[in-house]
Order: C-alpha cells, then structure tokens, then sequence
C-alpha cells in the first residue's frame, strides 16, 4: 500500500477498504456561497445506511452534551446512521492529544485544534483530500477556492482537518467580547462613554463605594479573571485587545513584514497588566482571580456580585444564564470596546477571513473512513446546517410568510433556561463539529443560515439589556466598536490556527514561555505596585533566555510560509 511521507496511509487507499458504493448522505449543490448572497438547493436525505457508532474526542468542553440523545442528535443520528461515542477535554486538552498520539489509541474523529502536528507526526490522522473529493459534495462547495486554506503546510500540502471554527464567508452581527458591565452598573452612572480602561474603572469604582455588598451582604467584587488552566488565555488576550492587536494567539504579527513578537514583549502591553496590578491594588480585582477554578468563577458570576469581566460571554454564559432564570437581568452584561487610551481601536471585528486551521481529522485506525466524511458532509448540507443552528421545523421554528422565525415558546425557553435547553434540544450543540456558513449568508429560502442576525439578536435582548442600548443610542453592541472596514485584511488569516510540527522550535519553545508567562503573570499582577517593573524585567529576561528570539524567527517562518500557499490558487 501507498504511504506518504508522514507514513501514513493515503486516504484514496483507506476508502477502497471500505464499501465504496455507499450512497452518499449529501446533495449535490454546484452554488457557492458569497457574502450577502443566497445558497441555492435543497435539502439533504439521509439514506438507509446502517447504524455505526463513531468515537470522537475534541479538546473542546462541552458541559451540555447530552450523547445525540438531544432532538437535534436524534435527526441527526437518523439522517446518516451515526452515533457519537463523544469524550470532550476535562482539564489539560494539550495532554490529551498527545496521550492519545502517544499509545495509538486513536478515536475514529479528532477535534485536536492547534494540536493535530502531534497527531499528523504519530501518523494518527490521514489525508483527508481524496475523501473529500470523492464522497463530501457539500463540503466541497461550501469551501469551493478556500480548500487551499486546509492543507497542512508548504511542505506538506495534505487536508488533515475539515475546518469546524471558522465561519465562510461571514460577517459577523454578535459581539461576544470586549469588556463587560453590568446593566446596572452602567445605568447608574448615567451612560457614560466607556472607551478606556480609565473609563471602566470608574464606573466600577462609583457602584462599589455606594455598593460596597449586595442586598444579602455579600461582598461586590469589581472585576473578576478566570485564569484555571487554559483560561489563562483569556486572561492574557486582553494585553493584545487593549493595545490594538488582533487575536493572533500568543504572537503579534507586523501587518507590513508579517514578523511575528511574543505578544507580552510589547512594551504596550505591559502597562494593560500594570493597570490589573493597580487593579488589585485599589481593591478593585477578585483576589482569587488566579487561584479560582472555572465552576467558582461561574458561581460568582451566578450571585451577581461580579460587576465587570474581560472575558468571552461563551466562558462566563452558564453564570449569567442562572441570573437570567432567575429575573436578575439588570445583573447581566454589555459589551464595551475598553482600550488602553482612546489612541487604540478595539479588534474584536478586526476579520480574519477564512481559516482552515482547527478542525476535525479522521484518525488512521478509523474502520470506515467514507461513513465518517459522508457524516461530516451532511452536517456541512444545507439541512444539516439549518438543523444544527434551528432545530426541527414545527418543534424549534416555523415560516411566517416565507420567513424562518423561532417558536416564540422556544425562545422563552432558550433565554430563561439556556443550558437546560440546549442539552434537551441539542441547537448549538454541534456547531463546532462541522463547516459551516457564518453570520449573514442566507440559505436557498432566502433565510439566514444562523440565527446571529440584526432582527433575531434584537428579539434576544432581555428588558435590561434593551434598556441599555436604549441609552447609547444603539441597536446591538456591535455598534459600539470599530467596524470591520476599519482594518486591512489579514494575509495569513488567524495566527492562532496554524498547526506546527511536534519538535518545531515554535512548538517547544512555544511551551518554555507559556510556564514562564503563566507563573510571571500573575506574580506581577497581584505584586505591590512597587515591585512591578521588576517582576516585569526579570520576567522579560526569563524569556530571552529561554530562546523567545529564536521560537519568533521559526513562527515568523510559519507566518510567511502560510501566505506563500494561500496565494498559490
């Protein structure tokens, strides 16, 4: 048999192993999907397929899963055979992967994100190429001239994940980041502009003197971190964020000479962490925010003492669904495009493009490599994507007049009770197993593929949070922040989805300056103000001597590489 050179098997090879004959679960859709455009073709069929059970890890949590035995799983389940044995990360994801490279127990499909090198270097995933040429129609038209944006390196120019976290062609309604007040908070100091990091504080600030505790005399917390384990890198993203970077990952990359800077470097960003270390200084930041775990931070953000975050509504959303059931909407959040001074524009809208980093591989012991993409392929149909972002027709939503429009009793159900809801429904749930249409692209009805658009977002809105918007004079909160007109379009897409080789100096250098960064941090946010600069500069010479220069110059590489194969079209 044929081996690449990674050694594995090629997957035209694996499919003739299988019953080629299978019919496949797609349509056979030639229309591709632009901006503002609409999708046309029907809807996918299942076929009679026999039942099979898949395994599948992601280094992804999912707290809601609830084993496709969701209404949305059990569709799916009918429409191509497939049930997920699924394992979602607990604890370190990173030292699963290379667990799973390591003893050769690879499950049938892998989300392993940055990490599938580890997997691509054990011969744990195959090239997906001819798969998807063969038996996944749907994929191949919704990515159409951005299947270039797949594959694995230069060198190596094998598909080895069907990309799952970026959205194509999307332009993006939602704002889910930024910096986050409560209602409340914002309200009572008149909705003021909130620009700064200055202008933040204050607000804060105002409410904690007048509010030192809660109506049960508990304690008000300012501002709250979740720094457990991997969420450190919420933690630390706002140094890019405040200073005028966009989400790269740990690196900055110069838009002109796309040379790439360990991120913390920046003499910029050591005055964001300066200004938590004043934070904590004037008693303003949560003492546990380095020590807490996730369920903790949770809780917290549940009793509505925490009156500001910096962190994504996907990582604190289980909390502040818990105040929506029970009626505290005032104690949930808005978003606000906080910088360092007004000299810097929020990135959250800063666009990417189209990325084919992280996703989900097919591992090399997988019995039945064609059942797996013909299932991945359905997902990426237009009914499978209307399923996964809707749910069923007449149970989640109906068309009024041609228009899809959610069961005004689902919606009750969704804002008051999210995670209930989503375990029982399963819409959502699968959203970061598949490729799909992002925000703004309509299906062949005429209809937005997700749910993320101006009209659905407004209906949303809980009565606080209307109130707010009300006040600044706007619809949604992405009218706060910088468009995405504002910024030139990344060569390299993100930074951050680039998968690298195992024994690449970015990689083991790379976890040098996590350990240093993720022991200095803290120390220096929550030092007296005095001993700063000197946690700082001991923390600057850690890593130099660790080799920072030399893990820059082989991302730089990476970077320039990147760009050299998309460009090849």
């Amino acid at each position: 048999m044929k081996v690449n050179k990674k050694g594995m098997v090629t997957a035209s090879l694996l499919a003739l192993t299988v019953a080629a004959t299978l019919s496949g679960c797609s349509g056979n859709n030639d229309s591709s999907a632009t901006e503002g455009t609409t999708v046309e073709g029907g809807s996918t069929s299942g076929t009679s397929l026999a039942p099979i059970t898949l395994t599948y890890f992601s280094e992804d949590s999912s707290t809601n899963w609830n084993n496709m035995k969701d209404e949305v799983g059990k569709v799916i389940t009918e429409k191509t055979g497939v049930t997920l044995d699924a394992e979602f990360a607990v604890g370190d994801p990173v030292q699963k992967i290379s667990l799973i490279a390591a003893t050769g127990n690879y499950p049938d499909l892998i989300a392993a994100k940055a990490d599938v090198g580890k997997l691509v270097d054990a011969g744990a995933i195959i090239d997906l190429t001819d798969l998807i040429d063969k038996y996944a129609p749907n994929i191949k038209k919704m990515l159409g001239d951005k299947l270039v944006r797949t594959k694995y390196s230069l060198d190596d120019q094998s598909i080895y994940a069907i990309p799952t976290w970026s959205s194509v062609d999307e332009k993006k309604f939602k704002t889910d980041g930024g910096f986050e007040l409560q209602h409340r908070v914002v309200k009572e100091a008149g909705y003021p502009e909130i620009r700064t990091v200055k202008d933040y504080e204050k607000v804060i600030q105002d409410y904690i003197t007048k509010h030192p505790t809660d109506e049960n005399g508990n304690k008000n917390i300012g501002m709250s971190l979740n720094a457990d384990d991997w969420h450190m890198y919420q933690v630390t993203n706002s140094g890019f964020q405040t200073t005028g970077g966009p989400d790269d990952g740990e690196y900055y990359i110069n838009q002109e000479t796309h040379e790439a800077t360990y991120h913390f470097r920046r003499p910029e960003e050591k005055e964001y962490f300066r200004w938590l270390n004043h934070m904590n200084d004037i008693g303003l930041l949560d003492p546990e925010s380095f020590v807490q775990k996730t369920d903790q931070f949770k809780a917290k953000v549940a009793s509505g003492r925490v009156l500001g975050l910096a962190d994504p509504e996907w990582d604190y959303g289980d909390g502040q669904n818990a105040l929506k059931a029970a009626g505290k909407y005032d104690q949930t959040y808005g978003h606000y495009p906080v910088t360092m001074s007004q000299d810097y524009k929020d990135t959250n809208f800063w666009p990417a493009g189209f990325d084919g980093g992280y996703g989900i591989s097919i591992s090399s012991k997988t019995k039945d490599p064609v059942r797996a993409i013909q299932f991945l392929d359905y997902l990426a149909s237009e009914e499978g994507q209307i399923l996964v972002n809707w749910g069923i027709e007449g149970k989640h939503y109906t068309y009024e007049n041609g228009k899809r429009t959610i069961i005004p009793e689902v919606q009750q159900r969704s804002d008051k009770d999210g995670a209930a809801f989503q375990k029982e429904s399963g819409i959502g749930l699968y959203w970061n197993m598949m490729v799909h249409y992002g925000d703004g692209i309509k299906d062949s009805t005429g209809n937005f593929f997700t749910r993320n658009y101006p009209e659905m977002l407004t209906a949303t809105y809980n009565v606080a949070e209307k109130e707010t918007l009300k006040a600044y004079g706007i619809d949604h909160w992405k009218d706060l922040f910088p468009k995405e007109e504002e910024f030139q379009p990344r060569a390299y897409g993100a930074a951050y989805t680039m998968s690298l080789p195992n024994d690449d100096p970015a990689v083991i250098l790379g976890a040098k300056m996590k350990d240093i960064t993720w022991k200095r941090i803290p120390q220096a946010v929550m030092s007296k103000p005095e001993e700063f600069d000197k946690i700082w500069d001991d923390y600057m010479a850690d890593l130099e001597k660790a080799g920072v220069e030399e893990m820059e110059a082989s991302y730089t590489k990476h970077i320039q590489d990147r760009i050299k194969l998309w460009s090849n079209q």
